[in-house]
């Protein structure tokens, strides 16, 4: 016969029960948590594609997202948040509505700074891309300017974005020349979908601006770039930064996302005229100039490795907004770059990060010139043409040999979406119809961004100084542009 508890025995063992299966339910609940990824990226500032743009078209993060460990029975809740700049991305992050963002060196020390006046912390995880020239950033003036180069330029008005990696770079190109920000030149600031209305007609002097403004404005036919920021030689990069308590509390998240970028870089140095046209069709940034940025010999590298350089360029834009009088104390670079996250997602890739941070090499190009067949063993007098209706980009061994076959492509009925050269000085790739040449006695050509630079090369080494359509023709008429 069964032994039958007690009224308050059993009153307490079914309180016992109640309660193991209350805590049951609240272990359940904590191994089923929702965490929100909330990131904020520029899809119209293309070198941020891998961070952002990329990573969200092609669904990369789902993919590295951990679901072992405190992880496993986590649902992920991913939000995507698009941005024309920096300093709005900022605002949302610090309010708390985006955990992850993708920004330049310059508005990334202002969300360090951002951060630290909220009594909190952020933290740069990553580069994205960059170049530890200066490459990126750029002037440009309305195209039928009689300015050729930052120096014609002194008592103009120039535009720019205000706290952008762009005015940063103003304010140093003006300095280098010995001008006074605040008499020798005016500064306004412009967005860039106002500054381009406003080059066309002819209402500014000169625009400043960040990837890829300054050389999609010149692809639109309505600007001539003619300051690059190679010539400052000051590092520029975008990358990421990411809210240091989320880090701390979901490490393998943050982990994840960089896989994931890492994952887009692989993508796109594989095939990057199909990158460059998924770009367009988000955007509308033509694939052309996304392939200048993106492809070989690209206008930017994609790195993600902390180089000195990079460092330094957090560093000087802290000096840069103290100079602004945009931050009145410092920031423990050391903490602020963290590059625990990049090397645990690079080791996970099974990449020698290391190795990469000793490697200044641009994207490579290995191809054959499309006319001999040969292999390109030089790429510093490399063309390109990118043959409408052709999914890939045709290469050549020198502008002569490109312009060769683009008379005999053109003879078959064909036209090019857009050539491109290197720069023979700051050996950056140039839309080439942009492009001033040298040519010598051998009619070999040499490209380059300034008509100075141009003219300098002439009179040390010989040759006549013609522009694109002389060029490609063979004729001697020097433009005044």
């Amino acid at each position: 016969m069964p032994v039958i508890p007690s009224r308050p025995l059993a009153r307490t063992l079914a309180r016992a029960v109640a309660a193991l299966l209350l805590t049951g339910t609240v272990l359940g609940a904590a191994r089923a948590e929702t965490i929100r990824i909330a990131i904020g990226t520029q899809d119209t500032t293309i070198n941020c594609a891998t961070g952002g743009l990329l990573i969200r078209e092609l669904k990369l993060l789902e993919k590295f997202l951990p679901h072992d460990g405190k992880y496993k029975d986590a649902t992920y809740d991913i939000t995507w948040r698009n941005f024309t700049s920096g300093a709005p991305l900022t605002n949302e992050m610090v309010a708390g509505k985006l955990v992850l963002g993708a920004m330049a060196d310059f508005p990334g020390s202002l969300n360090g700074y951002a951060f630290a006046k909220a009594g909190r912390r952020s933290l740069f995880v990553s580069v994205l891309s960059g170049s530890v020239q200066g490459s990126g950033n750029g002037i440009v003036v309305p195209k039928d300017s009689p300015v050729q180069s930052l120096a014609d330029l002194k008592g103009k008005t120039i535009s720019v974005p205000f706290a952008s990696t762009a005015h940063g770079l103003l304010l140093r190109a003006v300095k280098a020349q010995g001008w006074d920000p605040a008499r020798d030149v005016t500064i306004i600031t412009q967005a860039p979908e106002v500054a381009g209305s406003a080059l066309l007609a002819n209402k500014i002097d000169a625009h400043a601006d960040f990837v890829p403004f300054a050389d999609l404005f010149p692809f639109r036919g309505f600007a001539r770039k003619i300051y690059d920021g190679a010539q400052a030689a000051a590092p520029t990069f975008h990358g990421t930064l990411v809210d240091a308590d989320y880090a701390e509390k979901y490490p393998e998240i943050v982990t994840a996302y960089l896989r994931a970028a890492i994952e887009a870089d692989r993508l796109v140095a594989a095939e990057p005229e199909k990158y460059a046209e998924l770009i367009e069709k988000v955007t509308g940034i033509e694939a052309e100039v996304a392939y200048l940025f993106h492809g070989p010999l690209g206008l930017q590298t994609r790195d993600v490795t902390w180089k000195p350089e990079y460092r330094q360029a957090v560093k000087t834009s802290f000096e840069t907004l103290k100079l602004l009088k945009k931050a009145d104390s410092d920031i423990d670079l050391d903490r602020f770059v963290d590059d625990r996250f990049i090397r645990a997602a690079s080791a996970q890739a099974g990449l020698d990060y290391e190795g990469r941070l000793k490697d200044y090499a641009p994207t490579p190009l290995v191809a054959t010139d499309a006319g001999t067949g040969q292999p390109i063993t030089d790429v510093s007098r490399v063309a390109e043409i990118w043959v409408r209706g052709e999914p890939k980009v045709r290469h050549y061994a020198s502008p002569e040999a490109a312009f060769a076959g683009l008379a005999a492509l053109e003879r078959e009925g064909h036209a090019a979406r857009a050539l491109y050269a290197q720069d023979h000085r700051l050996g950056i790739k140039l839309l080439a119809t942009q492009a001033w040449f040298v040519r010598d006695r051998d009619r070999h050509l040499d490209a380059f961004l300034l008509k100075g630079d141009a003219e300098a090369h002439a009179a040390r080494h010989g040759g006549e100084v013609i522009d694109f359509v002389s060029a490609r023709t063979g004729g001697t008429q020097v433009s005044a542009r």
